[in-house]
């Protein structure tokens, strides 16, 4: 580590690259922890690290969770106050087209991350899931206990399997164990180019370039479209905040908008912006998913700040720059 006489509490952040990951690391260190972060850029990118790594309490590791011993030496290394666990598959198509990857590089991977943190004492565990872990005909709005039904996919069913293998670590070895079932998160550097990405980066590609954005059957579709800040925080909250009990929790606004809505508002902060073109609805999209966001504000004191429209004006002013 930078600093090794500081006294700052370490946490170790896997998928520090990724979307996600470099905004978390940027928040745990604004909170006075210093980051170890950790990422094989399989997806993630160099360049979403510019800022942590101008910073003298971030340390970057270019390895691979995934692979045996690798997270295990370095977690016996810097010995983490918690490690946040975010690498991961995160493509519910790639999943579906190469369940063995999928496997490996989500419940394969988390497992390492288990082991790494009762081998080297870690007292915390902060996992990203996923709100792909409530199947189909689940409650509205989705809370915590609605999994009557089976995920639909091998991403959401690894999610879920993780939740249980590391829950089953913390109450076998005295790790507690945080596990946040992240629902539509939208905000700076998430890549239009993923096969991931939410309609919220698509829209904003698509009009910073003068383009008209799609819209897939009638637009009155919705989600529960939760800022990358607020996720941050709320990572940051579960890895630092004293006497938690393990457990899972939305991490999501509660408050659901329209794919019309979306449209309207980007409109309107775009000049000029070219009128939605309609395509039919495409067989298998959900029609409404929105979370409640109670367990959060329970037990993390947490909840969203970032109104859709704010966040929306944010990555204007970003593609307009």
């Amino acid at each position: 580590m930078h600093n090794p006489g500081n006294r700052r509490p370490v946490v170790l952040v896997t998928g520090a690259a990724g979307f996600i990951g470099s905004h978390v690391n940027e928040a745990l260190l604004r909170a006075g922890c210093a980051v170890v972060g950790v990422d094989n850029f399989r997806t993630g990118r160099r360049e979403n690290l510019r800022s942590a790594l101008e910073a003298p309490d971030f340390t970057l590791r270019e390895a691979d969770v995934a692979e045996p011993g690798v997270l295990a030496a370095i977690a016996a290394e810097v010995r983490p106050a918690a490690i946040v666990h975010l690498a991961a598959l995160v493509s519910v198509q790639e999943s579906v087209a190469d369940p063995d990857l999928n496997f490996r590089l989500n419940v394969q991977a988390t497992h390492l991350v288990a082991e790494a943190a009762r081998a080297s004492g870690v007292a915390r565990i902060v996992f990203a899931s996923s709100a792909a872990v409530y199947g189909e005909g689940a409650g509205e709005p989705l809370r915590e206990s609605d999994l009557r039904t089976p995920p639909i996919s091998p991403y959401g069913a690894a999610k879920l399997a993780s939740e249980s293998l590391l829950l089953g670590h913390g109450a076998s070895y005295g790790i507690t164990i945080r596990c946040h079932r992240f629902f539509n998160v939208y905000g700076p550097r998430q890549d239009p180019r993923s096969p991931y990405s939410g309609v919220i980066s698509l829209f904003a590609r698509e009009f910073s370039a003068g383009r008209p954005v799609t819209i897939y059957g009638d637009g009155e579709q919705t989600r529960d479209f939760v800022s990358v800040h607020d996720v941050a925080r709320a990572v940051v909250l579960a890895a630092t905040r004293p006497g938690l009990a393990s457990g899972a929790a939305n991490i999501c606004t509660g408050r659901p908008i329209s794919v019309n809505r979306l449209a309207a508002i980007f409109g309107s902060l775009v000049p000029g912006a070219s009128a939605p073109r309609r395509e039919p609805a495409r067989p298998g999209d959900i029609r409404h998913s929105v979370g409640d966001p109670s367990r959060a504000a329970a037990d993390l004191g947490f909840g969203a700040e970032w109104a859709v429209e704010k966040g929306l004006g944010e990555l204007a002013g970003t593609r307009a720059a």
